[in-house]
Parts: C-alpha cells; sequence; structure tokens
C-alpha cells in the first residue's frame, strides 16, 4: 500500500473504532474478577490509564502493562534495538504516574525466535537507561522462544521478537489522581514529545517506508533537518516521571494527569470528570515529521490528531493560581512545557482545537 493510498489509521490496519465493540464485551467479562480476591480488590473501574489495587493501611498498588507494538519493525529493519527497552519502560511508567503513583519496579516479557546474543544485549541496554530515567527498578521478567509464534518479516525473512512489561506503583488511597476534582478554568500544560514516541506507527511506517528493510528507512527528507526516516521513528518515548513527581512531591493540587498516546488529546476524555471537555488555543509545535506523514499521505488534521500525539507527550491539570510553579518545575526537570489549553464545562464532554480547526470526543475527531 502506497502512501497515496493510505487515507487513515484504519486503512494502514488499525481500526480503533472497530475495536469497541470486541472490547467492551472483553473489559465487562474481566470486571467479573473485581470481586474474586481476598485482598489487593481494584478500586478504580476499567478505563483509566492504570488500576489501583487495594493493600489496605491506605497504600495502593498502581498497575498497568503496555508494548510498543510496530515500532519494533523499525528497530528489526535497521538492526538497532538500543532505544526500544526505553519505549517499553515509558510507555508502562507514563500510564501509573496518571493516576498520581509513583513508579517503583516493571517487569518485562520478551518473545524472540532463538538465542539472538547481540538483540537481548541491545534490548538490556534500553531497559536499563529507561529505568534509570524513571528511578525503578527490573526485578525480574521472563524470556520466551517462540520462533514457531512469530512471522519471518522481509526483506530477509528474519522472525522478529515482541516486548511487552507491567509496571507497578504506590499511592495513597486518599491521593489518587483520577479527574473528579477538575473544574472549569483549570489550566492544561502540555510536555512536549521527543518525537513520534510509540503510537501510530503502523501508519507512520506505511506512509514514510517504501519497503521493509534498513533501506526503505534510509532518506533523509530536509524536513527531519539531517535524520533519516529510521532514526526519527526509533527516537525513544520521552519518560515524564522526574516532571510529575516534581509537583506531587511539593504537593500542589494537580488535578488531573493525561498520558498523550494513541488517540491523541482525547486521552483526556478518560479523566472522571462529569461535564468537563477541554479546548486548546496555544498548542505545542509539532514535530516536523507530521507534517512529512500528513503531506505524502494527504492526511487531515483530525486523523493526524486522532492518531497521533502531535508534539505533546504529556498533560497536566492544575488551578490556573498554581500554574507558573507547575512550569516552574516541569521546566527543570530538563521538559518544553507551556500551558496550552482550559477545562471548561462541556456536558458533551468534548475536545476542541479552534486553531487546528478540529473537535472531537470519544475516539474521533473532525473538522469544526
Amino acid at each position: 500500500m502506497s502512501s497515496d493510498e493510505v487515507k487513515s489509521y484504519a486503512e494502514s490496519g488499525v481500526d480503533v473504532v472497530g475495536l469497541e465493540g470486541g472490547l467492551g464485551k472483553l473489559v465487562a467479562r474481566l470486571a467479573q474478577t473485581n470481586a474474586f480476591p481476598r485482598r489487593g480488590k481494584p478500586v478504580l473501574p476499567n478505563g483509566f490509564f492504570a488500576n489501583v489495587l487495594d493493600l489496605g493501611g491506605g497504600m495502593g498498588l498502581a498497575i498497568g502493562t503496555d508494548g510498543v507494538g510496530t515500532k519494533i519493525l523499525v528497530a528489526h529493519a535497521m538492526r538497532k534495538y538500543d532505544t526500544v527497552g526505553i519505549d517499553l519502560i515509558a510507555m508502562n511508567v507514563n500510564d501509573v504516574l496518571c493516576v498520581g503513583a509513583e513508579p517503583i519496579a516493571l517487569v518485562d516479557y520478551i518473545a524472540v525466535p532463538g538465542t539472538d546474543a547481540e538483540l537481548l544485549d541491545q534490548l538490556s541496554q534500553g531497559l536499563v537507561e529507561g529505568a534509570r530515567q524513571s528511578r525503578i527498578s527490573i526485578p525480574g521478567g521472563e524470556i520466551a522462544q517462540v520462533r514457531d509464534l512469530l512471522r519471518p518479516h522481509p526483506p530477509d525473512e528474519r522472525e522478529s521478537f515482541d516486548v511487552v512489561a507491567t509496571a507497578v506503583g504506590v499511592v495513597s488511597l486518599d491521593q489518587l489522581i483520577v479527574g473528579r476534582d477538575v473544574a472549569p478554568g483549570d489550566v492544561v500544560i502540555g510536555l512536549a514529545a521527543s518525537g513520534i514516541h510509540s503510537n501510530g506507527l503502523t501508519l507512520a511506517r506505511k506512509v514514510l517506508a517504501d519497503g521493509h528493510g534498513a533501506e526503505a528507512y534510509a532518506e533523509r527528507p530536509p524536513e527531519l533537518g539531517g535524520r533519516s526516516i529510521g532514526e526519527e521513528l526509533l527516537v525513544p518515548t520521552r519518560i515524564y516521571v522526574r516532571e510529575v513527581m516534581a509537583l506531587l512531591d511539593e504537593k500542589l493540587p494537580v488535578r488531573a494527569l493525561a498520558h498523550i498516546t494513541g488517540d491523541g488529546l482525547l486521552n483526556l476524555l478518560r479523566i472522571d470528570a462529569r461535564d468537563i471537555g477541554f479546548e486548546f488555543d496555544d498548542l505545542l509545535e509539532p514535530s516536523p515529521v507530521y507534517g512529512l506523514i500528513a503531506e505524502r499521505a494527504k492526511l487531515d488534521m483530525a486523523e493526524m490528531y486522532a492518531t497521533f500525539n502531535m508534539g505533546i507527550g504529556f498533560c497536566i491539570v492544575v488551578p490556573e493560581d498554581v500554574a507558573d510553579r507547575a512550569l516552574e518545575l516541569v521546566r527543570a526537570e530538563g521538559s518544553t512545557a507551556k500551558v496550552i489549553g482550559r477545562a471548561v464545562r462541556d456536558p458533551s464532554r468534548s475536545v476542541k482545537l479552534p486553531t487546528v480547526g478540529v473537535t472531537g470526543s470519544g475516539k474521533t475527531f473532525h473538522p469544526m
């Protein structure tokens, strides 16, 4: 499928909206298990970035799981695996942060076709660097040799691999952050993404890379400032643990946290706030790679903002009177950040982006 034929994320092979029917049945059935434990029962319904288990004594254990998706295919094509571990940790700890928890540990599962020592060595380098940035340990994990399960990939028909992980964090149950206190007028601070992160890669690959091997990712478009397409797509996901913990350690009144992954800024609607929507009038500048994707595939802004982070990797909602202090703290940890919008009263719970002419709810944006 050429870039001219790809008009949406669904056409690239990922039907987010279509998945909802089956997902709803799955979630409803698994919710039955909440009654099974003798201790450690979940305190949140499914649908937040992470759940929290009641450990007693007022303490909760936050838990979340994720992988890095088809970004692995870019690493596989380029034979460069030393950043994938950072992505894996980022996708998990950034989610655990969103309930107000401090990540403390992660365990991984690595599925490989055989005993590729170089692959495992490079993966471990990224895992250690991600753990260092997150201030967590990796106290265990699993490596499975499942050659028959992993499909060979062109051009050389070598089997790829997969990685997933589960992260845990700790939080006082009286300090959970799920968005219930968000009020009209609260400001949204956007923290810049490092790049495309680990969502939307199926669409990005099919638009930007004409083939499967390293040569398919070797082009260096002028828009990318010297980087090749492969180098751009492998920039690791930014980890926001230090920024968020700086706010929580100072006990600022953080009202909501959102990891901006698939569905883009619509992720803010996952918070537990009635009659609240968001309006964004001063967005961070998207990375040049997004303009390249939109131009080559002729994608409209509604599709782009529903699929990618568009330059915003994480959002923090705080009262307006503490916004300056919050910005000072997150910038001190190295993040580019600014106030990008506000919470508004909105019974329809929509996200409006007037500067780019789109509005959305659920999992889709559409032109205003």
